[in-house]
């Protein structure tokens, strides 16, 4: 009896081949996708889309050419409790915040995963680059094999459990071989544009989403310097990010940069490029797929696609994980992803909460 496989389609290449490859390894495939929100309610471009509306069509007619059963599974409030609403607090807080990890989390690898054991599949499939391997110790996630797409980084929340029943066919794949065998098996969206940016803001405006779906104006406060000099006027605290420079719509003698932000003081504190650096974060919700020894080095990233660095961690006693960097880092941001790595191997992930 062939074992049965879920496979989540976005409607995008990767999905579709993911989907493709499943089958060819001899599972019964029956292809699903979430449908997370209404394309009129974010004026949302189909060039631009993840799991909207004309991308169920996409998905759907590539299920229809595999041969495939294919399901809609209409997920609309709980990606708006778990992940936009999230998404809304994470910046009131004055965070930036990761919504692909959150959606991962609880839409892909829980809410999906709980409808794949109700349908009796023995894996859950998606179009991630990224690897997973097994030995006498369990089950390891790693990186892809193509550097430049491995998105290793926003599934280092997956368990144990979730690893041993999911599978990613792409992980030892580059992208141009992916489109290749879209092509060769006539997909038409094997050269469709891979979707951009957050899939339920199309047009990147954080504010405007944020005030609309709030109903709440962002209140201008004061920019502050490192002396405490009140030296402009922001439109917004949730409008910056750290680090920032562009935008600020300030005259000074030297550039300045965004270094921390103050909801409860509806301050953003500037400062120059130096004051950016530093070389200790905590985390918190940390989620470990590996073990580490004491004083052991391991590399750690703070964003996605960002280079990682070398870096000693330490679990506190209320098990915040505090991560101290042999370099300092630039602009560390509060509520983005810190993923540790041994060579190819997710240590583990939580979600940074101070730096120092």
């Amino acid at each position: 009896m062939s074992k049965k496989a879920l496979i989540a389609m976005s409607g995008g290449v990767d999905s579709s081949v993911a989907a493709y490859l499943m089958k060819e390894a001899g599972y019964d495939c029956i292809g699903v996708t979430m449908k997370l929100y209404d394309n009129e309610d974010i004026g949302m471009e189909r060039e631009k889309t993840c799991c909207s509306l004309s991308d169920i069509e996409d998905a759907r007619s590539v299920a229809v050419k595999l041969g495939i059963p294919y399901y809609v599974f209409n997920f609309k409030d709980d990606f708006k409790e778990k992940v936009i609403d999230k998404f809304i607090h994470c910046y009131q807080c004055g965070m930036t915040p990761n919504p692909c990890i959150e959606c991962n989390r609880h839409l892909k690898f829980e809410h999906l995963y709980h409808r794949a054991k109700a349908l009796q599949c023995d894996v859950i499939v998606t179009g991630h680059y990224a690897r997973i391997t097994k030995d006498e110790s369990g089950y390891h996630l790693l990186k892809g094999v193509d550097d430049s797409k491995d998105q290793s980084y926003v599934l280092y929340s997956l368990t144990q459990e979730q690893l041993a029943h999911t599978c990613f066919p792409l992980g030892e794949y580059s992208k141009d071989e992916i489109r290749r065998i879209a092509e060769e098996q006539g997909f038409f969206n094997a050269n469709k544009k891979d979707s951009q940016d957050i899939c339920f803001i199309p047009d990147g405006d954080y504010r405007k989403f944020i005030e609309e779906t709030t109903g709440k104006k962002s209140v201008p406060g004061d920019f502050v310097n490192q002396e405490g000099e009140v030296v402009g006027t922001h439109k917004g605290y949730y409008s910056y990010t750290i680090g920032q420079r562009k935008g600020l719509g300030i005259s000074a003698p030297k550039p300045y940069y965004v270094t921390e932000i103050c909801p409860e003081e509806n301050k953003v504190i500037l400062g120059s490029n130096e004051d950016l650096f530093k070389k200790c974060l905590k985390a918190d919700d940390f989620n470990w797929i590996e073990s580490v020894k004491a004083d052991e080095v391991v590399k750690a990233r703070i964003r996605y696609h960002q280079a990682e660095k070398d870096a000693i961690v330490k679990v506190l006693s209320d098990g915040i994980v505090e991560v101290n960097f042999l370099e300092p880092q630039r602009a560390i941001t509060k509520g983005q992803a810190v993923v540790l790595y041994r060579g190819d191997t997710v240590v583990g992930g939580g979600t940074i909460i101070e730096s120092r």
